[in-house]
């Protein structure tokens, strides 16, 4: 992912917020068959491992996890985004030289990834997976809710995911690189829009001299 530096995000915190905030990520692996991608959750486990680990599983019948993957995977976790048309900058205004763009949020998670079969570890993932999104909710489901036998029987049908993460890349393209005045027309025009999306946008575009931040 090219990161300019106006748009890098280094902070560990601020990049696992970014992740969890993302409810399904793209798994992609370079194999001799050519390059394989699967859309799943993955959990983000930051206290496993050197680094971070995260999470998953994919269905068995999906070719992904039987071809060796060539070197590192690449766990793309995209964020919020929206299309910045020019006619919000105050610089269009003023001299007319502005162009349209996209702004959006997106971490990239690198590492080694493992499958496996073992079903104690299937039922572990499954159960984080199913309590991490469940948790919200006013009458949580829960894999004991359904029949042992039934369970059992669905772990047979999945393959974990398990990626050891040796780097993450983050990024926040958020009108940094536009002025003060610039950015307020942003956030303004984004927050007019109907889509619900562009409003979550609005809100991370940073406001005031980005020289006093």
């Amino acid at each position: 992912m090219y990161v300019p530096p106006a748009f890098r995000e280094d902070d560990p915190d601020t990049l696992a917020a970014m992740i969890r905030e993302v409810r399904l990520a793209t798994l992609v692996t370079s194999t001799a068959e050519g390059i394989l991608a699967t859309s799943l959750p993955l959990i983000f486990d930051p206290a496993e491992g050197e680094r971070e680990t995260l999470h998953g599983h994919v269905a068995k019948a999906n070719p992904q996890w039987r071809e060796p993957a060539i070197g590192e995977a690449l766990a793309i976790f995209m964020g919020p985004d929206a299309y910045i048309t020019p006619s919000w900058y105050a610089a269009k205004r003023e001299h007319g030289k502005v162009v349209p763009t996209w702004n959006y949020t997106a971490v990239h998670a690198y590492g080694v990834v493992e499958f496996f079969e073992d079903p104690s570890r299937l039922l572990g993932v499954v159960t984080k997976l199913t309590n991490l999104h469940e948790g919200q909710r006013t009458a949580p489901w829960s894999v004991s809710d359904a029949p042992t036998t039934y369970v059992e029987s669905q772990l047979k049908g999945i393959v974990g995911v398990r990626i050891p993460v040796s780097r993450l890349v983050g990024k926040r393209k958020l009108s940094q690189n536009r002025s003060a005045a610039d950015r307020e027309g942003v956030a303004s025009g984004l927050t007019e829009s109907d889509r619900a999306t562009d409003h979550v946008v609005a809100g991370l575009i940073p406001q005031g001299s980005l020289n006093e931040r």
